[in-house]
């Protein structure tokens, strides 16, 4: 079966679809813009928040597990953005693998023991800046009661005010690696990898005043 249109019709199409496209919101910015939200306290956008981490499972594969609850407050210096400082609260119950029976192993005592210790946090520490829109940040981990020191290589996305949501918006992403093992969790290592990596998604707002 053919289906045909007649040039007004062809005609019709285009010019809607050029409304469509120039009514689309702009692309994000080519080149970061670190003052280009202000100074102040953002908080996590629980829509767009993600902290993923994978390791080497005997050998075979890397499976890539998440934390679905979690939140995450950004003290944010537009001047000097190495000043600024970022606190995370995770529910360790939250964890995510995409299986049912797996989740509950790692609630146990063998990993996470969620009952006796149910939050995960991170504070940084010092932030150096390594380029244009990159840095290196230190930070404590706390997990199970222990504190251990983490690294993260970050990178600053985009700042901007959002018109729709009038709010200041700020987007990371960072990428680090630790040792599950010196964290508590080492269970079955190193038959099953100790070290983890974690990748990290994340915008910030705050509303305007």
């Amino acid at each position: 079966m053919t289906f045909t249109r007649s040039m007004p019709a062809v005609s019709a199409a285009i010019a809607a679809s050029a409304m469509m496209f120039a009514a689309a919101p702009a692309l994000a910015q080519d080149a970061p813009n670190p003052a280009g939200a202000e100074s102040g306290e953002y908080t996590s956008d629980p829509t767009h928040a993600y902290i993923t981490f994978s390791y080497l499972h005997q050998g075979y594969s890397r499976p890539f597990l998440r934390w679905g609850d979690w939140d995450a407050t950004l003290d944010w210096n537009a001047d000097n953005p190495q000043e600024s400082e970022v606190a995370v609260e995770i529910d360790a119950a939250s964890i995510d693998s995409g299986v049912a029976k797996f989740d509950d192993h790692l609630k146990s005592a063998d990993f996470f023991e969620v009952e006796k210790f149910p939050t995960i946090t991170f504070k940084s520490g010092e932030i150096e800046k390594t380029g244009e829109n990159t840095g290196v940040m230190e930070g404590v981990l706390t997990v199970k009661g222990e504190e251990k020191p983490v690294t993260l290589d970050v990178t600053f996305n985009r700042a901007d005010f959002d018109e729709r949501r009038k709010a200041h918006k700020i987007g990371f992403s960072a990428r680090g690696k630790v040792s599950r093992t010196e964290l508590g969790v080492g269970k079955y290592a190193p038959f099953v990898g100790d070290e983890v990596d974690l990748i990290i998604e994340v915008e910030f707002v705050k509303p305007q005043a």
